[in-house]
């Protein structure tokens, strides 16, 4: 046994494939393997309990004749467009100022990424009272009288501000490590030249980080279209389904309504978005990245 083994290490693609193969074990289980199961079953009827019933495409077809759909999928791109702008244009300015050297910045830096690091239902209990409309902190403070997550109106900008503050952290620590290997050269000689910060900004460091920028927007479009935790934890869904979005609705129709075949039918409604939206991105990539245009 031990010859065998030895035999194995000593073959460098046998050892790889030894290495590795407890991963591709973990992939097939847990990825491969779900995802033809649940394609499959878009196509079925199954509460959980009862035998699997084909039904064709009479799941996407009662999902597209379904006006709340389209409220969810209208909250999911409203959400998810908010705040990859947001959640993106924030963190590269904040990135920016702090590496400029100011005085703090250390302690910015670890203050910006502290929420990112916080468990979600911290933050969902710590936000859900900063937003009470009786005894919140935010209505305290700019003295008005709204009901953040009691609103249709303000429901969803509320959750917008909470994922794109917990956000700030992390994308900025990924511009700021993109921004630290600029040669300095470059600003010494536009400082030269006469450009002030704005046209540094605008023509330097926007051209030479955008290759972080376009990964950075890529990651955080497909990440908020998958939010599920925030709604979950601050507003379920309401009120009257203005905070709904694609995956809580995958959730509510899965575990709550037991209709397995119509989540998947919706879940893979919601990848074909995100696959559509990253191809796009990605076409687009020779126009908005630097590295690439020259190419």
């Amino acid at each position: 046994m031990n010859n065998v083994f030895d035999k194995l290490i000593n073959n460098k693609y046998s050892a790889a494939w030894l290495f590795i193969f407890p991963a591709l074990l973990g992939i097939l289980i847990f990825i491969i393997i779900p995802l033809i199961f649940s394609f499959g079953l878009s196509f079925a009827k199954w509460d959980l309990l009862n035998p699997i019933q084909f039904v064709g495409l009479d799941n996407y077809k009662t999902i597209f004749s379904e006006p709340v759909f389209y409220k969810i999928l209208s909250n999911t791109v409203v959400f998810a467009v908010s705040t990859s702008v947001f959640g993106v244009i924030i963190p590269l300015v904040l990135a920016a100022i702090l590496n400029s050297k100011i005085r703090g910045s250390e302690f910015y830096k670890t203050a910006y990424f502290l929420p990112f690091i916080t468990p979600m239902i911290v933050i969902g209990i710590v936000w859900q009272w900063i937003f009470d409309p009786n005894i919140g902190l935010l209505n305290k403070i700019l003295n008005i009288d709204i009901n953040w997550l009691y609103d249709e109106n303000f429901a969803m900008p509320a959750l917008i501000i909470v994922s794109v503050w917990k956000l700030i952290g992390y994308n900025m620590i990924i511009f700021l490590s993109s921004l630290s290997g600029i040669s300095q050269n470059l600003f010494e000689a536009a400082k030269i030249d006469g450009a002030n910060s704005l046209q540094v900004f605008k023509n330097i460091t926007i051209p030479m980080i955008s290759p972080t920028i376009f990964f950075v927007v890529i990651i955080t479009a497909i990440n908020t279209f998958q939010v599920f935790d925030l709604i979950y934890l601050m507003t379920e869904g309401g009120p009257f389904d203005s905070t709904n979005v694609l995956v809580y609705a995958i959730y509510k129709n899965a575990f709550e309504y037991f209709n397995a075949g119509k989540a998947s039918a919706i879940a893979y409604v919601l990848f074909t978005i995100v696959l559509v939206l990253t191809l796009i991105q990605w076409s687009l990539r020779k126009k908005l990245v630097y590295s690439e245009q020259d190419n």
